[in-house]
């Protein structure tokens, strides 16, 4: 407290009694897959379809990754991390020598930044500088023609004006370097170069490992435990590798084990796993339950494949569904809110399904975690079921799962300042006024069950939750207890014949 030794008018700030949580985001997919370029094994952040395609360039042939992010941001998705997979053959780059300088002639060599074909357009000139001086000159970088980068009055010499330093620190489309011990060539002054040799990459062969990555070296989808934001996790190309032949039905089933471990780990997101193509209704049931027995509430499942319009083949083509699913949870939490199941929802971009199903099929496959898709009359393609791969009621519902992630992540994030405060009946008190602020938020949104907020959740923080050992323990304990709106899965109308009084029921 501070201290008053004369008369006078003092202002304090003080602390607020409770401090308000935001709630965090809900609707971030990552994939991960086969790219034509881009950054190798590095969590990406991409918002919109462009983006997309200036990072990881267009839709290929071999790939789903493309379709499935183009899928997300279609539905409704509004930011994703892409993590590329698969870019150990890397494509050679263009490159060309020149000696620059007019006293000493020093072999430099230029590469292109951008592997692949790509660089071989790039042509680099050399001309007079526009201040005159001894070994200035200016260097002119294009592309496709087209004059893209100029840097002017630069030298050979070391100094701020050298120009291996200016194109190294400004330069996005070349790299130059001195070749050490080369033979002096003859100087130029003025020159035309274009740079050669950038080619295709060599195909890779890509293992499971490669999809289910390492945390420590940042790698696959491993290397999703630093960011923080993730809610939804889809890995579409683990199903073209299996239909290239490169990996088996086992190593599906083991990757997406590794998926739903992930998730689990991380217990903030949850994974979209696709079923393997060409399963019927009966097929898809039986490797749901006979061979994948997945049974966990941070996952879930949808079938069957849908088919798109495929820009490079020019016609239609069939794609998993999990970039278009990401894409309609985003949609959802925008439209309604987390607690609302994705389901119900028109699925944009959807010409037709692989496989079409009938009432008793789909009688088979909901109580399994298996979420249809299925095309109605009049009413388009809609995503019909709502469901974890959980055998546990209490966890049945993705909706449910969601909201729990959301309260869960909101108060661990908007409770931060409690760490080290004095732990007494005030700090209790404050806490318990935080927390039920938000609550009723969240209970005023529609996503808690109740007519008033003390029966949609509790709060507790007194001396039974803190007692005296777990005081001394350094431990403040607060007990939360929520009623989250289950879906209404099941609508049943029941109609009875109504007459002067009687009434007779079927």
């Amino acid at each position: 407290m501070p201290q008053y030794l004369s008369p006078g008018v003092y202002v304090e700030e003080v602390e607020a009694g409770s401090r308000p949580i935001e709630g965090v985001g809900t609707s971030v997919a990552a994939f991960v897959g086969l790219a034509q370029r881009g950054p190798f094994n590095q969590p990406t952040q991409v918002t919109n379809w462009t983006q997309f395609v200036q990072a990881f360039g267009d839709f290929m042939d071999g790939s789903y990754l493309a379709h499935a992010v183009y899928g997300y941001f279609l539905n409704g998705g509004g930011t994703c991390f892409v993590v590329r997979i698969g870019a150990n053959g890397a494509a050679p780059a263009a490159r060309a020598e020149l000696p620059l300088g007019r006293d000493k002639a020093l072999p430099y060599r230029i590469t292109a930044l951008e592997a692949g074909p790509g660089g071989n357009d790039i042509t680099v000139d050399i001309a007079d500088a526009s201040e005159p001086g001894d070994d200035v000159f200016k260097l002119i970088v294009k592309r496709g023609g087209k004059e893209a980068e100029v840097y002017d009055n630069v030298t050979t010499k070391k100094g701020r004006r050298n120009v291996v330093t200016a194109v190294k620190t400004q330069s996005k489309l070349i790299q130059l370097e001195e070749i050490p011990g080369a033979t002096a060539m003859e100087p130029v002054s003025q020159g035309h170069t274009a740079l050669a040799g950038g080619g295709a990459s060599a195909p890779v062969r890509v293992t499971p490992d490669a999809y289910v990555g390492n945390s420590n070296d940042r790698t696959g989808f491993g290397g999703l435990e630093a960011v923080d934001t993730v809610t939804m996790l889809a890995v579409p190309d683990l199903m073209a590798a299996y239909q290239a032949g490169v990996i088996d039905l086992e190593a599906v089933q083991a990757v997406q084990g590794a998926m739903i471990a992930h998730c689990e780990l991380m217990g903030d997101r949850i994974a979209i796993l696709d079923s393997p193509p060409g399963l019927n209704a009966q097929q898809v049931r039986e490797w749901r339950v006979d061979k994948a027995k997945y049974d966990s509430k941070y996952a879930t499942l949808y079938w069957p494949w849908i088919k798109i319009f495929d820009p490079v083949a020019g016609q239609t083509t069939l794609v998993p569904p999990s970039g278009h699913m990401a894409g309609i949870w985003a949609r959802s939490d925008d439209t309604r809110g987390v607690h609302k199941a994705p389901a119900n929802e028109v699925i944009r971009g959807a010409v037709d399904l692989e496989q079409g199903i009938t009432k008793s099929e789909h009688d088979q496959l909901n109580p399994q975690g298996i979420n249809v898709l299925r095309a109605f009359p009049g009413r388009g393609i809609r995503v019909w079921g709502a469901r974890t791969l959980s055998s546990d009621p209490a966890w049945r519902y993705i909706n449910v799962r969601r909201l729990f992630n959301y309260i869960e992540g909101s108060i661990l994030g908007g409770t931060q300042w409690v760490v080290f405060e004095p732990n007494d009946m005030a700090l209790w008190e404050r806490a318990k006024r935080t927390i039920n602020s938000f609550l009723v938020r969240v209970w005023r949104d529609g996503a808690l069950f109740g007519a008033t907020p003390q029966e949609a959740f509790y709060v507790k923080c007194d001396s039974e939750t803190n007692p005296a050992e777990e005081i001394d323990a350094g431990k403040l304990t607060v007990e939360v207890g929520i009623a989250p709106v289950k879906p209404a899965e099941f609508v049943v109308f029941r109609i009875a014949q109504f007459s002067g009084g009687a009434s007779l029921a079927e």
